[in-house]
Parts: C-alpha cells; structure tokens; sequence
C-alpha cells in the first residue's frame, strides 16, 4: 500500500488521504470489476470514499445501485471496514430518471441514511453531507435529524455540497455539529472561485461574484472543500485531459507530467492540492490503472510558477 499525504478534514484532527475515491460510476459495472477498483484505490493510498443515496441507475436494481455494487464489492474483497471512511450524501428525491425535488426534510434524511447504510452493507457512515441547498429547507428540522442520527451511532460527521456561504451559516446556526465539508467543483477548467478573487473591483467577467467569496469563507471557517469533477470543463461536458479543444492547456499538462513522471491527470491534481486551502480531490475513475495514475498527483509538489503557467494554460489572464 502506497502512503498518501493526508488532509485534517475540516481542520480536525480527522486525517484522511488528500485524494478520494468516488463511486458514481460503480452502479454498472460489474461486481468483480467493482472490487479491482476498491483495491486499486486501497493500494493507492486512498482512505476515503465518496457516494451519494441517487448515484447509479441500473434498470435491475434502480437508483442507488452504485452503492448496492460497492456494498458487494466490499464483501468480495480482502478489505475490512477500518480500511475506508464512508462518505455519502442525501437529500435528492428522484422519480426514475428525473429528480423531481430536493428534500431536506428530517423523514427523508433519516431515511436516506437508513437506505445507503443498508445498500453499502455497514453500520455507520463517517461523514453524512446535504447533496444540495433546498429552497424549503427548514434548518431546525435538519438538525433534528442531524441529532438523531448522530445518538444513534449511524452518522459520525456531516457536511453540505454546493452551498454557498449564507446557506452555510444559515443552516450552521440550527446546529450542535459542526459542518465539516463543502463539495464544490473545482479544477483547471473550473476556476470560477479563484477568478472572482484575482479581478477584484473590476467589471469585467472574471470579477462576476457567483458563491459570495466561497473559497475564502471555507478557509476562515475550516470547511474542506470537496472538488469534485476535477477534469471536466463546463458541468459534465467532458474531460480536457488529452482533449484537442484545449491543445494549450494539454501541452503545459505534459511538459509537467515528463517532469515529474506522472500522468497529465497527476499534475490536475497535484494543481488542486497546491492550492493552500487544504482541499480534497474527489476523482471518479472506476478503472484500477487510472486510479492509480491520478493518486500520484498527492506526492507532486508543483511550483508557484509552475501553478501559475497551468492556470494561464486553461485560458485564464492575470488583471
């Protein structure tokens, strides 16, 4: 097993590995192919994974097969419960295909939980997370369940994704837990948080406030970012690894990766980490070889000029 640098999830003393493993893709794949991902992951360094109540829809089995497939691959495998923190999110109801409704209700928080504990086959989750912001949201009753999942030993930690920093307080204001982590997207080709801060008090696109200073609010409230589709450009229209729309940005990717012997998706990772925030990188390849590829990025150490000529790569400018 490789030794992977760590992060302080949400500035405590909770270590996991800096790059997770998420599971959005394992609804389909078979079970035998699901556990050479698990181990892949394992031998990595990867100590964390990351799932969600609606991820995979196999026509058998409907949502949640991906984390009916892990629970299976899990069970196959030389792995035990200690070898991973469990991560999943709830609060999307879906009907079918199409979700119909976010739903931060306590009835379906509870049984959200109840539903992924049963699916991935284990007693606790590590961290539980609020999958969107719901307009509805009642915080009162979030932390209602909140307290009862955490008596009942079923939730240890919890956190949001895609909040933004209002959201945050707003529901952090009903709560006796401490809300740990964000999931955001965030990389190379998704550089909306850092942008905003470089174009201050200009009028120009860049200096377009989206989140309300998210990035910073999350380091002076020790929130983890979570980065999730790290090699998408856009939301999910594709990855910019070796893709010929974006032959700049792939051309510096090399030049790095020969550098430090590693994969271009290595030196996108490795860029993320450079980053001082402390964040977590959340990949989503179910392919063992890629897997490993990518977790290499935990050990590159990139320089500030070396940061600097990725970002201005990916079609970015300095004010």
């Amino acid at each position: 097993m490789t030794e992977m640098r760590s992060v302080k999830i949400g500035g405590t003393n909770w270590q996991a590995s800096n790059v997770a493993l998420g599971i959005m893709r394992m609804g389909t794949l078979p079970v035998e192919k699901c556990a050479a991902t698990l181990q892949a992951a394992h031998e990595a360094g990867i100590n964390f994974i990351d799932s969600a109540d609606i991820y995979g829809n196999d026509p058998k089995l409907g949502r949640g097969s991906s984390e009916i497939h892990f629970g299976q691959a899990f069970k196959r495998s030389d792995l035990s419960r200690e070898d991973f923190f469990i991560q999943s999110k709830g609060g999307l109801y879906a009907d079918g295909n199409q979700i119909t409704r976010y739903d931060s209700s306590k009835d379906h928080l509870i049984a959200a939980v109840d539903g992924i504990l049963q699916r991935m086959g284990v007693d606790y989750l590590d961290s539980f997370v609020i999958h969107r912001p719901d307009p509805l949201m009642d915080p009162d009753e979030i932390a209602a369940a909140f307290d009862e999942l955490q008596a009942s030993g079923k939730v240890r930690h919890f956190g949001v994704s895609n909040f933004n920093p209002a959201q945050i307080d707003l529901l952090q204001a009903s709560l006796d837990q401490r809300l740990l982590v964000d999931q955001l997207q965030f990389g190379l080709k998704h550089t909306g948080m850092i942008d905003f801060g470089l174009h201050t008090n200009m009028t120009d696109d860049g200096a377009t406030n989206r989140d309300g200073g998210l990035l910073e609010y999350c380091r002076l409230h020790k929130l983890t970012i979570q980065t999730w589709s790290p090699f998408q450009y856009g939301t999910f229209a594709g990855t910019f690894i070796n893709n010929d729309q974006f032959p700049q940005l792939n051309a510096v990717l090399a030049k790095l990766a020969g550098k430090y012997q590693v994969s271009k998706n290595a030196i996108a990772v490795a860029w993320i980490l450079r980053h001082p925030a402390h964040m977590q990188v959340l990949i989503g390849t179910m392919t063992p070889a890629h897997i490993t590829d990518s977790a290499a990025g935990s050990d590159v150490q990139l320089t500030k000029q070396e940061w600097y000529d990725l970002y201005l790569a990916a079609g970015n400018k300095l004010p």
